[in-house]
């Protein structure tokens, strides 16, 4: 694995730089979960567990935001606690915007910079930094993709064509309920994007389980995981991986009961004109209000979960990076 890149708008955090340095496992988390997934202070919870999870698990947690106009891999408490207090103040960086913000703090003075504002990091713009950092995996919550209607909206997650151009292993709880997973999935294979699963057969659902669709392998053994992604990456295949496993059972939530939750949401968008970036925002909160908070109950424990799945893929990439070539 090549060493992580020295980009000046580039701010790992010693934990993260020395983790790197020693070839040690280091797994990306991102920050829009953070800002715009969870209200205040459960995000912040959230984001200390998750982290300790990582930990736990052997490897070195990396919550990525952009702070003060520099890209930041692994954030201190303080900095923690600001992204989770800025909370929907946050701009959501995606791929489009990356430059925009960046440039802005580029041409601020060292004294304006804590004028500028945070930048909460998607599953896409996440991706991109894991990259630029030389991070191999990155645990989120549940990707973008297809959204219902996309037929006359076009409302396509820019999350999908990143997993199909970065090289970084995106594990998950599926795609969010509120998608077209069908569609999203078809979107996936097109681009010949990857789609594992691990603990069942089926692709998850985010809240849910079970979406009603296999994914392309299932392999639950994480040193067998590590062995496909070194594979894939020394044929010369750019692009990510995408790792799905389900929700814990306890957590989870039946599937009848979510789609009525997801149609009243999406039914009260339409209703407030809600579009673009603002569109899963608005459905998440609006879905944890009609399910009296059950369902960030599920998105909390879905997001540990993935952190334990996620932190011991990297503890065997890490070990597998000893035999195979690095990613290109």
């Amino acid at each position: 694995m090549p060493p992580p890149a020295s980009h000046p708008l580039l701010q790992p955090s010693p934990a993260v730089a020395a983790a790197l340095a020693a070839g040690r496992p280091v797994v990306a988390l991102e920050s829009t979960i953070v800002a715009h997934g969870m209200p205040w202070p459960q995000n912040l919870e959230t984001a200390r567990a998750v982290e300790a999870v990582v930990r736990a698990h052997g490897a070195e947690p990396a919550t990525i935001a952009v702070i003060d106009g520099r890209i930041r891999v692994g954030l201190d408490g303080a900095s923690l606690e600001r992204l989770a207090r800025a909370g929907p103040q946050a701009l959501k960086v995606s791929r489009r915007d990356l430059p925009a913000v960046l440039a802005e703090g580029a041409a601020s003075t060292s004294a304006a910079t804590s004028a500028l504002p945070i930048g909460a990091t998607t599953v896409a713009g996440t991706m991109i930094c894991a990259a630029l950092a030389g991070i191999e995996v990155f645990v989120t919550g549940g990707i973008g993709g297809v959204h219902r209607g996309a037929a006359t909206t076009f409302d396509i997650s820019a999350d999908l064509q990143e997993l199909a151009r970065t090289s970084v292993v995106v594990v998950c709880a599926g795609a969010k309920s509120i998608l077209d997973i069908g569609l999203t999935l078809e979107y996936l294979e097109t681009h010949g994007v990857p789609v594992l699963s691990c603990g069942q057969d089926e692709f998850a659902a985010f809240y849910v389980r079970d979406s009603g669709f296999e994914a392309d392998y299932r392999i639950d053994d994480a040193a067998a995981q590590a062995r496909f992604v070194r594979t894939k990456w020394s044929l010369g295949l750019a692009g990510g991986v995408l790792l799905s496993t389900p929700v814990p059972e306890a957590a989870a939530l039946p599937r009848a009961v979510v789609d009525g939750w997801i149609e009243q949401a999406l039914h009260d968008a339409a209703a407030h004109g809600i579009t673009g970036k603002a569109v899963t925002p608005f459905l998440l909160a609006r879905i944890a209000e009609l399910s009296g908070g059950r369902s960030l109950e599920a998105n909390i424990a879905l997001v540990k979960h993935n952190a334990e799945v996620g932190a011991r893929l990297a503890a065997a990439l890490a070990a597998e990076r000893e035999v195979r070539p690095a990613r290109p």
